[in-house]
């Protein structure tokens, strides 16, 4: 099976990289810069891709930029959120349509290449809040690629029924080498370790029972296994 995997270089999507690379799977990444605050994750990308001698591709729409205010990500005057993500929050990091600028451009290359799916690694702590990662968007858009060309493609989601957590334990199981993953939205020469999505990262680790080896710039915050 040939699959375009949408690879963003942080945990979740090096994980599914190296399941699909287990699976046997013929797979090909594509990275996108939409002008988000740091391109460390691109980096992170094509390391790991030369590491498994998987074909990696950067799509630059840096371009956008201007047009997706509004966001931490892409909008210098929005202050990044830290500590634990809920609603608000988490809202701050949302990017005006990204998941259907990703998928759009993965579809073009994906049939092109005549490929079977086209992957991305939304869990199921995603789609509570990140309107593209809900079930009917997915829905919605595989209709519309099924109108898109004469070769029909699929999007799959393996892990949108798994949490974070479920993510470190599969990819402890794979090697994943997760000291070459990138979460952290700051972008700084270390992980910040503060802003929302170390924060899961952090809490992932503790809650799967796995060392994390990522170094970051505050290492005094403890971490505890909920009750």
């Amino acid at each position: 099976m040939k699959t375009i995997l949408i690879y963003s270089g942080g945990l979740d999507s090096t994980t599914l990289l190296y399941q699909l690379k287990a699976q046997g799977r013929d797979v090909k990444a594509l990275s996108i810069n939409y002008g988000q605050r740091h391109s460390k994750e691109l980096d992170f990308a094509k390391r790991n891709c030369d590491a498994l001698g998987v074909e990696h591709r950067t799509v630059d729409l840096s371009s956008l930029k201007p047009l997706l205010g509004g966001s931490s990500q892409t909008d210098a005057s929005v202050a990044v959120p830290e500590g634990h993500y809920a609603a608000e929050n988490m809202k701050l990091t949302v990017v005006p349509n990204r998941n259907m600028l990703m998928l759009s451009v993965a579809a073009a290359w994906a049939i092109a290449e005549k490929a079977d799916t086209i992957a991305y690694a939304a869990h199921s702590g995603d789609h509570a809040i990140y309107p593209d990662c809900r079930e009917e968007f997915v829905d919605a858009l595989n209709k519309a690629l099924g109108l898109a060309d004469w070769h029909t493609v699929q999007i799959e989601r393996p892990f949108i029924n798994i949490s974070k957590s479920d993510i470190v334990k599969l990819g402890n199981d794979l090697k994943v080498p997760f000291a070459d993953t990138w979460s952290c939205y700051k972008g700084g020469d270390k992980a910040c370790g503060v802003c929302g999505t170390c924060y899961e990262r952090r809490e992932a680790f503790v809650e799967a029972g796995v060392t994390d080896p990522t170094p970051y710039l505050d290492s005094t915050t403890k971490f505890q296994v909920p009750a």
